[in-house]
């Protein structure tokens, strides 16, 4: 009997352990089956995200994941960045997206910033961890602020920027000294781009040689004006006003006015996904040189045409931006210049991503070359621009990553080894 009433005793304990466990399930068991997330994302705080957002699986491995996330950003007029979020559903979610939008204000706080993105993640996440048992983890709740009031913008949309840069460097046989003040207007509204940019760059080198002491300067004064009109979701149209002097290029003064128009075979909406634009422009430059050039001109006016083409796509897979650039004189066809400028960054195979970056440019239009022959502290500091049929630069890159593959775990401890934020 009392036998009986033990494994009567033993078996109630264990079917109320039972229910006990079953009411509070445990959260690793609950993280088994949380959505796996893989972040696409160039310039993101991770140790922070990661903390803000515990109820997902961080997988690095796209091929893993059952949502892929991407963001992506451009500058908004105001000087702030509007940052879109593209989220993808795979496996079980396949056919689930949505894409959601957080802008910043030029004067917020970088944590400010950090904190607004994350939130928009949370929210993008949600559609996704409702349907999974890590939702019992989640509580969803309001601020309680008021929406903020429309106000009137006394500026009319324009932001202005001022800044000053020196730098000096010293060593025992050269110094150098740099000054670089720039000054910045713009007004961007849907319907207008106006881009004013100001720019005085002064290098000053001293550097000793067989005991002579030699003092040069390098300097740049440039203003840029781009008004630019939107004509629907795929044409616009605009003007460039540039003014230069320059003692590298040997432009004592240059005046540039280049009318062009522009195509994207995408809707302008659709920007931060994809572009294909198709730019041409065709304008003249009077140019006043401080010497006498390798043409025997001490001024001319040249009439001048250019066409751009650009193309950017942005997707799980990877990236791809490519832009090809051809412009001629007018006077001389061959006198001309063609630019070929990319990236591709592609994930091949689980954990094995491919990244080339290159640009080379084919040059037959440097008119504005010194007809007198640089002397060696000319060729050695870079103080005059010097002749070149051609200019290459590039790299490759390839990155392979294996182990487990969550990455859900913070440690800041002797400090964070990638984490990104801009």
């Amino acid at each position: 009997m009392k036998n009986l009433s033990l494994l009567s005793f033993v078996f109630l304990l264990l079917t109320f352990s039972t229910y006990a466990q079953k009411q509070k399930e445990p959260s690793d068991s609950l993280r088994k089956n949380a959505v796996k997330l893989f972040i696409d994302c160039d310039y993101c705080d991770m140790n922070h995200i990661r903390r803000e957002i515990p109820y997902v699986n961080y997988v690095r491995d796209v091929n893993e994941a059952q949502l892929y996330l991407r963001e992506t950003r451009q500058y908004t007029g105001s000087g702030g960045r509007e940052y879109s979020y593209f989220f993808t559903g795979q496996e079980k979610f396949q056919g689930l997206t949505d894409t959601l939008i957080y802008t910043s204000r030029p004067d917020d706080p970088r944590d400010q910033t950090r904190d607004g993105r994350t939130n928009m993640i949370k929210m993008g996440l949600m559609r996704y961890v409702a349907r999974t048992p890590i939702f019992k983890e989640v509580n969803i709740q309001h601020t309680g602020r008021q929406e903020e009031e429309q106000v009137n913008d006394r500026w009319n949309d324009w932001v202005f920027e001022l800044e000053t840069r020196p730098r000096f460097e010293s060593e025992e046989s050269l110094k150098e000294f740099s000054f670089w003040n720039s000054f910045k207007a713009n007004k961007i509204t849907p319907e207008w781009k106006i881009e004013t940019d100001f720019d005085h760059r002064l290098t000053r080198t001293k550097y000793i040689y067989e005991d002579s002491t030699h003092t040069s300067d390098k300097t740049q004064i440039q203003l840029e004006n781009l008004i630019v009109k939107s004509l629907g979701q795929h044409w616009s149209t605009g003007t460039k006003i540039e003014l230069q002097t320059s003692t590298f290029s040997n432009m004592k003064f240059q005046a540039e006015f280049y009318p062009s128009i522009e195509y994207n075979l995408f809707p302008y909406s659709e920007s931060t996904h994809h572009q294909l634009r198709f730019l041409y422009g065709i304008g003249a430059s009077i140019n006043y040189y401080n010497d006498t050039t390798i043409y025997n001109k001490i001024q001319e006016t040249l009439g001048q045409q250019q066409l751009q083409i650009g193309y950017q796509i942005q997707e799980k897979w990877g990236s791809i931006n490519v832009s090809i650039e051809g412009s001629n004189y007018l006077h001389d066809f061959s006198k001309n210049k063609l630019e070929l400028e990319g990236s591709i960054n592609i994930r091949i195979i689980k954990g094995l991503s491919f990244s080339v970056r290159g640009r080379v440019a084919r040059i037959h239009d440097q008119l504005s070359l010194a007809g007198e022959e640089l002397s060696e502290a000319d060729i050695l500091l870079q103080l005059q621009e010097m002749a070149s049929a051609y200019n290459i630069d590039g790299s490759v890159g390839i990155t392979y990553t294996f182990g487990s593959i969550f990455n859900n775990v913070v440690n800041p401890r002797f400090g964070s080894g990638r984490t990104y934020y801009r």
